[in-house]
C-alpha cells in the first residue's frame, strides 16, 4: 500500500493542482458569470423571493411527503451537504494562504454562485420523474440527458454518477468522518474507532429510514447547528468587539492589496488572495458541482422557479452567513489589533506558532473560550457540520447509484458507504483524500457541460415578472 501510495500520490496531486487552480476555476466563475448575465441578475430580482419561500411558513416538523421532500427540508439537506467541515477548515486556509482579504473573494464568488445554483434546482425539478414506487429521482444526470439525449448524454450522465457514488458517497464522506475522529480524540480523548463505531450506529439509523428520515432529521438538525455555531461566535465577537470593526476592514483592506499582511510582491499576493477566495468559496457552497441538484429534485413546490429562489438562500446562508462568522473570529482574534498575525509574512508567523488550517479556528476560539473549551466548541461544531454532509452526500450517492443499477443497488451501496464511514475515521491515507478531492472535481465537468446545454429551459423557467 505504503508503495502504491508513493507511485500514484504525486500524480493525483498534479492533476488535482491544475484542476483547482485552473480549468475549475476559470469554469466555475464563467458559468456563474454566464448564468448571472443569462437570467437577468436572478440572484439580485429574486433572493427577497426565495427568503419569503423559506421562512414564510417555516416549521421544523414537516408534514409527511408524498415521495419527496417539503421545500424547507430540501433547503436543509441542500445546506448540510454545503456546509461541512469546509466552512471551518476552508475559511481558515483561505485566509491563511491568502489572507484576510481572501473572504472578500469567497463573496464575490458566492455572488455568482447563486446564479448557477438557481439554474441547478430549476433544472433539477424540471427533469425529476419517479419510480415504480412513486419515490421522486432527480439531479444532474436527467438534466444531462435531457441536454444530450443521444450516446454523448448517456456517456456523461454515467461519467457524473460514477464520479458522484466515489466522491461524495465513499471517498468524501471517509474525509467528514476522519474529521470527526481526529477533533473527538484531540478534544476529549476519545478513541477513533470508538467515534467511528458510533458514527456509523446513528448513520445506519438514518440511512436505513429512507428519504423521509433524512429529510425529517436535516430540517431539525441544520437550524439548531448553524444556531448554535453563530451564538458561539457571535460570544467570541462580543468579547473582542473592539477589534470587530477593523477586522471587518480588513477583509476589503486586504482584497486589493494582500501583500501588506502576506508580505512579497504585490502580483504574487494579489494572485493568493484571489487564488484562495476563489477556490475555497467555489467548494464551500458546491455551485455547479452538482451535489445539491438531488436535494433540490425532490422539493413538491408548485414551479422550479420557487425552488430556485430557495436554493439561493442555501447559498448566501452558507458564505455570507457561516463562514462570514468563522473568518470574521479569525481575524479578529488572530490578525487585528495587533494579534500574532498581524504583521507582514504571516506564513511564516503562522508556521512558528504552529498554525495550519486544521488548527487556526480552534486557536481563535481558544484566545477568547480557553484551550479546553475552544477545543471542545470546534470539535462538536465539526461533528454536527461533518455529519449533516454526511447524511446528504450519501443521499446524493445512493440517488445516482439507482440511476445506475436500479433499486437493487441501494442496499449494497448503503452498507459500503457505513464500511467507508467507519475506516475514515481509522485510517488517515493522502492517497484516499486526493482521489476523493479529484473524483470531487471531475463531477463538476458533466454538470456544467449539462447546465450549459440547458440553458435555454432556464432561462424559459424564471417566473415572469
Amino acid at each position: 500500500m505504503e508503495g502504491l501510495t508513493q507511485l500514484l500520490l504525486p500524480a493525483v496531486q498534479t492533476v488535482n493542482s491544475y484542476l483547482s487552480d485552473y480549468v475549475l476555476l476559470f469554469l466555475l466563475v464563467g458559468t456563474g458569470l454566464f448564468f448571472t448575465v443569462k437570467t437577468g441578475f436572478i440572484q439580485v430580482r429574486c433572493l427577497g423571493e426565495g427568503f419569503r419561500q423559506v421562512f414564510g411558513g417555516l416549521s421544523l416538523r414537516g408534514k409527511k411527503q408524498q415521495g419527496g421532500m417539503s421545500s424547507f427540508q430540501a433547503l436543509a439537506t441542500a445546506i448540510a451537504a454545503q456546509v461541512g467541515t469546509g466552512n471551518i477548515v476552508g475559511a481558515s486556509g483561505a485566509i491563511l494562504l491568502g489572507g484576510p482579504g481572501a473572504i472578500f473573494w469567497m463573496w464575490v464568488i458566492a455572488f455568482f454562485g447563486m446564479a448557477t445554483i438557481y439554474a441547478e434546482a430549476v433544472l433539477a425539478q424540471k427533469t425529476r420523474v419517479r419510480d415504480a414506487e412513486g419515490q421522486v429521482l432527480g439531479g444532474p444526470v436527467y438534466y444531462i440527458r435531457a441536454a444530450f439525449p443521444g450516446g454523448f448524454g448517456r456517456f456523461l450522465a454515467g461519467f457524473f454518477a460514477v464520479a458522484i457514488i466515489l466522491a461524495l458517497g465513499f471517498l468524501g464522506c471517509m474525509v467528514q468522518s476522519n474529521s470527526i475522529g481526529a477533533a473527538f480524540k484531540n478534544a476529549f480523548g476519545i478513541p477513533v474507532w470508538m467515534a467511528g463505531a458510533v458514527l456509523v450506529v446513528l448513520s445506519g439509523f438514518i440511512f436505513f429510514g429512507g428519504t423521509q428520515r433524512l429529510a425529517s432529521v436535516t430540517e431539525k438538525l441544520v437550524p439548531a447547528m448553524a444556531g448554535l455555531y453563530l451564538l458561539g461566535s457571535l460570544a467570541v465577537l462580543a468579547a473582542r468587539r473592539q477589534d470587530v470593526g477593523e477586522g471587518f476592514l480588513m477583509i476589503f483592506r486586504y482584497a486589493l492589496s494582500p501583500q501588506a499582511i502576506l508580505g512579497g510582491s504585490m502580483g504574487a499576493a494579489l494572485k493568493a488572495a484571489v487564488s484562495q477566495g476563489a477556490k475555497r468559496g467555489l467548494f464551500a457552497n458546491e455551485a455547479g458541482m452538482g451535489s445539491t441538484p438531488h436535494a433540490h429534485a425532490l422539493a413538491n413546490v408548485k414551479t422550479p422557479h420557487q425552488q430556485g429562489c430557495v436554493a439561493m438562500v442555501g447559498v448566501f446562508i452558507g458564505t455570507f452567513c457561516l463562514v462570514t462568522i468563522t473568518a470574521l473570529v479569525i481575524i479578529v482574534t488572530m490578525y487585528a489589533g495587533g494579534g500574532p498575525l498581524s504583521a507582514p509574512g504571516v506564513g511564516a508567523a503562522a508556521h512558528e506558532l504552529g498554525l495550519n488550517q486544521s488548527n487556526l479556528a480552534q486557536t481563535a476560539y481558544s484566545t477568547v473560550f480557553g484551550e479546553t473549551l475552544g477545543t471542545a466548541f470546534i470539535a462538536v461544531a465539526l461533528f454536527f457540520f461533518a455529519f449533516s454532509t454526511i447524511l446528504s452526500w450519501n443521499l446524493f450517492g445512493k440517488l445516482n447509484a439507482q440511476y445506475l443499477w436500479g433499486r437493487r443497488a441501494v442496499m449494497p451501496y448503503t452498507l459500503l458507504s457505513l464500511a467507508f464511514l467507519f475506516l475514515g475515521t481509522v485510517i488517515s491515507a493522502d492517497l484516499v483524500w486526493g482521489l476523493a478531492d479529484l473524483f470531487n472535481q471531475l463531477m463538476v465537468l458533466p454538470n456544467v457541460i449539462g447546465l450549459l446545454g440547458c440553458a435555454g429551459t432556464v432561462k424559459a423557467l424564471i417566473r415572469k415578472e
